[in-house]
């Protein structure tokens, strides 16, 4: 695989090129490590396209999850408590995981656990690699990113996307760089407020 484009957000890169640039490296060799040719191996069962061997995202990321492993890459989960009161919430945002429960506790209320997960954590820096439908990227950038920088745990969140290119052959319904990137200016400078790297890869 190759990178093709590459969308900064919020400085993202250029924290990476500062402050972490053997990071950088590291990624951008595992995308070309990544043999895009081993991947085409799902048999379409779409009208239009019945029988067309197309990429397969469970092999796409099976061969990330092998090589960022290899690199000492480790799943990474934030929790935290929530509960039905926005005042609480505001509240308790930025506070741990047990100083959430007692103050939700405290002010009477019912505490919820909750945790976002994350595949691959080093460093500060989390990615994830996505060949999932469109809201499963929403929710990378929108929450699960956000959720580990306001929980102090990152630095910068690298979302990994296919280009509109790679995305024509795979299954119907896989998000693409080209509609995310779209997305994210669309919402403005500052939203989400977190540091991204947006990948978009191609064969």
């Amino acid at each position: 695989m190759k990178i093709v484009e590459t969308y900064s957000h919020l400085n993202g890169l250029e924290f990476l090129l500062v402050h972490k640039p053997q990071l950088w490296q590291e990624i951008q060799s595992v995308i070309t490590a990544v043999d895009a040719e081993k991947c085409k191996s799902k048999v379409s069962k779409e009208k239009t396209i019945k029988g067309k061997l197309l990429y397969s995202p469970i092999d796409m990321n099976a061969a990330f999850n092998k090589l960022l492993r290899a690199k000492e890459w480790h799943e990474s989960r934030v929790s935290y408590w929530v509960t039905r009161s926005e005042k609480l919430i505001r509240k308790t945002l930025a506070m741990t995981p047990e100083e959430q429960k007692k103050e939700i506790e405290a002010a009477g209320e019912k505490p919820i656990f909750s945790y976002n997960q994350t595949d691959f954590v080093k460093d500060r820096v989390a990615i994830e690699v996505q060949f999932g439908k469109y809201s499963f990227v929403a929710y990378d950038l929108f929450v699960k990113h956000l959720a580990f920088y306001v929980g102090d745990q990152i630095d910068v969140g690298i979302e990994i996307l296919p280009m509109k290119s790679l995305q024509s052959h795979m299954s119907s319904g896989v998000a693409y760089y080209e509609g995310e990137f779209y997305n994210v200016v669309r919402q403005g400078r500052g939203v989400p407020a977190v540091p991204l790297v947006i990948i978009g890869i191609a064969p």
